[in-house]
């Protein structure tokens, strides 16, 4: 990785709550259907058999993925954030753009994004042209529709 994996401490727990539930809950789980299908016969024709190998293999993907993100993972907590009049990591910063629709959003770690509930990782272009404004700043940004500019109205941090 050539930059760091930033992370909330919410992302970085709902992160490993996902992994400790395949790990603890579903993959043995799933292990005994394949044992006891495997038990029944010919291998070949049996569903449980077939579809609980290839789903284990998916489990086993996942949890290598998990494994090497929280391992890389560089948890910040923005409630720490020391300069909170401007817009960084974990910062939840109101926009509003030339005919004052307001948006809000989160800028979060790339493994906790998500555009629809207004989390934006913090390598977006939205992000990027956010990081470091202060209230009352406008800021440009190329989006898919073309550039945009936007003003920060607030900007808010946990308690």
């Amino acid at each position: 990785m050539d930059r760091p994996n930033y992370i909330t401490p919410s992302g970085y727990a709902a992160m490993r709550a996902e992994y400790q539930r395949l790990f603890e809950q579903e993959r043995p789980a799933l292990v005994e259907t394949i044992s006891w299908a495997a038990g029944n016969g010919d291998r070949s024709e049996n569903g449980d058999y077939i579809y609980g190998r290839k789903r284990l293999r998916e489990i086993d993907r996942r949890l290598n993925h998990l494994s090497k993100k929280m391992k890389a993972a560089m948890v910040v907590d923005p409630a720490k954030q020391a300069d909170r009049d401007k817009a960084f990591f974990g910062a939840t910063v109101t926009i509003a753009d030339a005919d004052d629709q307001e948006r809000i959003v989160t800028l979060v770690g790339e493994d906790e994004a998500d555009a629809g509930a207004g989390r934006i990782s913090w390598q977006s272009p939205l992000a990027r042209a956010l990081r470091g404004a202060a209230i009352g700043d406008l800021r440009r940004v190329m989006l898919p529709g073309g550039e945009k500019e936007y003003e920060v109205v607030r900007i808010d941090y946990p308690a």
